[in-house]
């Protein structure tokens, strides 16, 4: 136990901190289906912050060390999957080419980067209209909304994945297991019961 919340829940963070990464990676990477990770985070933060007071065997203890341990490992895993998120999309920002399938009209002609990213929103239907309304008019008027808008993105992400711990830790208190209830025998002053070993003996069995 550390000052403020469980080792268990330490090592939580650590679980938590890996999942984001499997989250990230698999539907931003290998298969990119952002909503995916929408659906997926409340349910990694409850998961997580259930997992954080499992892990520390937190039978008893107040409300406010459950809630604690839930709130780190939480805010462990949420920070760990809006940087990889954050990051992914930098990658694919500064780092576009241009390229895109045939059947989608080829190549977007631009230079490397940003532009290329903004070349992708002026070519979809209504993509000039809706950039002017937003007031984009460049490529830096353009990356300053685009990563605007991440960024509330990035901050919906991380509160829900954290409010998804927090509900985690709630759920853990409700359901946790309580410690093994003191048998009435084992109360300093009640009677042995028969056939128990004391210091003066066995107690034998009530006569029939």
């Amino acid at each position: 136990m550390t000052r403020i919340v469980d080792r268990g829940a330490v090592a939580a963070g650590v679980v938590g901190l890996g999942m984001a990464a499997v989250i990230a990676v698999s539907f931003l990477l290998v298969i990119p289906i952002e909503p995916v990770i929408w659906f997926m985070s409340p349910f990694a933060g409850i998961l997580i912050g259930y997992y954080a007071n499992a892990r520390s065997d937190r039978r008893a203890g107040p409300w406010s060390r459950i809630l604690a341990n839930a709130a780190w490992a939480g805010l462990v895993t949420a920070l760990s999957l809006v940087l990889l998120v954050g990051a992914t999309k930098a990658l694919f920002f500064f780092a576009d080419s241009g390229y895109r399938d045939a059947s989608l009209g080829g190549p977007v002609e631009c230079s490397s980067g940003p532009a290329c990213v903004y070349a992708r929103y002026l070519a979809e239907p209504d993509g000039p209209a809706n950039l002017a309304r937003q007031g984009v008019t460049d490529t830096g008027s353009f990356t300053r909304y685009y990563w605007t808008q991440q960024a509330s993105t990035l901050g919906t992400l991380f509160v829900v994945t954290f409010l998804g711990a927090l509900g985690g830790g709630v759920l853990y208190g409700v359901m946790r297991p309580r410690s093994p209830a003191t048998r009435p025998a084992d109360v300093a002053g009640a009677p042995a019961s028969p056939g128990a070993t004391t210091a003066n003996g066995t107690i034998p069995p009530p006569a029939l």
